[in-house]
């Protein structure tokens, strides 16, 4: 909408900006007629003169911003002053125009504010949707795997049946495995959540079953262990499937008698313990292979809820991107930052190894890196170009520059990120075959790729 007092005036703009802008375009001869225009076509854009008789440029600015926050407001004056232009953006104008002006400089602006209205009424709708959509438990999305998996959650939650959770990294096990326990008549208690590949073998299991004093070097003591410490809980065992084989024999027992023996007693103790494990792996291949107890994987397999992976419910990538955007943009102070078109049509088509954790951690660099209000696709592009996958390049020289110890810990750290980021790469991603091929036990491995940072999802769409 163009409002000027002037009919001249009001005719050349409006000829400017047909020529470039395929949309609608309004005239009104005085503010209170742009007042009144407003209310019927509700535009997206207004350039306004200051000076009018009825209604100045100033005030309909502050009423058109209590109509509509999102409408862009340009102001022009052929009188202007440096108080009046500061007064006009402070009172919200996008821009501010001195009269005779540029007709390139006048579309651009245009142009700019069209963009603006855009994105922030397709913030507002994203917003709505996003209250529209709001699942339990931190949830998101609209999609129907992801409805009909949560509907499951919630039949199964106020039972004792042991729920089996699988599905790719980052598709939310965990997060699944709580909205279980907080849903169920156990939620007064704390969950206990148990990653059982970070401990080797006889830690892990003294620390879920416990042990008496004297049981072996080192007990000075009694050690309740964690499914004690669940008792009338849920207990979380997390990478399930990366137990050893001695101790899935004990955890069985637990499933099938609902019992423990702590090391070095002779006794066993009852527990009423909810059972809830996750897994990404393929147990039914482990067991073709004897790494995986069959009966036990009956026993934890009484449900199953299978979290769906991001390519199956990509018309939700949209509410998602929004939603980490909207929770970035708070954390760090960005409150400017827009996702582009561009940008979201990116997220949209790109392939996500990594399921939602990886959408959010893309879209925590581009809030943290972007250089502009804007995130484009080439921010989010060169954020997925992991560093990782540079070979790092050893300086032979500066070797000779340090201790013993320090160039012999700086060659071998060279050493293992080039040699696991190539075997993993050449594996896309696949932990258990780069362990196995390199001669290491997968949890040998596991320990070493976090030892030096690397994570097997960037190499997954390699």
């Amino acid at each position: 909408m163009i409002v000027d007092d002037e009919p001249d005036m009001l005719n050349m703009i409006q000829l400017i900006l047909k020529r470039k802008f395929d949309c609608e375009i309004v005239l009104a001869g005085s503010g209170e007629e742009g007042l009144r225009q407003l209310e019927k076509y509700q535009p997206d854009v207004i350039v306004s003169d200051i000076k009018m008789a009825d209604l100045d440029g100033l005030t309909l600015l502050k009423l058109v911003r209590q109509f509509d926050e999102t409408i862009s407001v340009v102001l022009m004056t052929g009188y202007g002053t440096i108080e009046m232009a500061v007064q006009a953006l402070r009172d919200g104008a996008y821009d501010f125009l001195e009269k005779p002006f540029d007709k390139d400089h006048l579309i651009r602006i245009v142009s700019h504010c069209l963009e603006r209205t855009r994105l922030l009424r397709d913030n507002l709708n994203l917003q709505d949707k996003l209250s529209d959509c709001a699942l339990p438990h931190g949830f998101i999305g609209q999609s129907p795997r992801l409805r009909a998996t949560l509907d499951l959650i919630s039949r199964v939650a106020n039972t004792d049946v042991t729920v089996l959770i699988r599905g790719e990294s980052g598709t939310g096990k965990e997060g699944a495995a709580r909205a279980l326990h907080e849903m169920s008549d156990r939620r007064d208690r704390k969950m206990v959540a148990v990653n059982c590949p970070a401990l080797p073998e006889h830690i892990l299991e003294s620390e879920l079953f416990g042990y008496v004093k004297g049981a072996f070097t080192g007990a000075v003591k009694d050690k309740k262990g964690l499914f004690l410490e669940a008792h009338r809980s849920t207990i979380l065992l997390d990478e399930v499937a990366d137990i050893p084989l001695s101790i899935q024999t004990k955890l069985l027992r637990v499933l099938q008698e609902k019992e423990i023996q702590p090391l070095g007693q002779n006794d066993c103790l009852k527990v009423d313990v909810r059972v809830v494990a996750l897994t990404n792996r393929d147990i039914e291949a482990m067991i073709e292979v004897g790494q995986f107890r069959e009966d036990l994987f009956y026993r934890l397999n009484v449900v199953t809820v299978t979290m769906p992976s991001l390519e199956t419910m990509q018309e939700d990538i949209p509410l998602l991107a929004h939603h980490f955007l909207e929770r970035y943009r708070k954390k760090y102070k960005r409150q400017e930052l827009e996702l582009t078109d561009d940008a979201m049509g990116y997220l949209v088509k790109r392939k996500w190894p990594g399921n939602v954790r990886e959408l959010q951690n893309i879209l925590k660099r581009g809030v943290l890196l972007c250089s502009s209000n804007k995130i484009k696709a080439a921010d989010l592009d060169a954020n997925v170009n992991n560093e990782k996958e540079k070979k790092p390049c050893l300086d032979q020289s500066r070797l000779f520059d340090m201790s013993y110890s320090g160039a012999k810990n700086e060659v071998l750290k060279q050493f293992t990120t080039r040699y696991l980021t190539e075997i993993l790469k050449k594996n896309k991603g696949n932990v258990t075959i780069s362990a196995k091929q390199s001669g290491l036990e997968r949890q040998s491995f596991q320990r070493i790729m976090r030892r030096y940072n690397i994570i097997s999802a960037d190499f997954k769409k390699s």
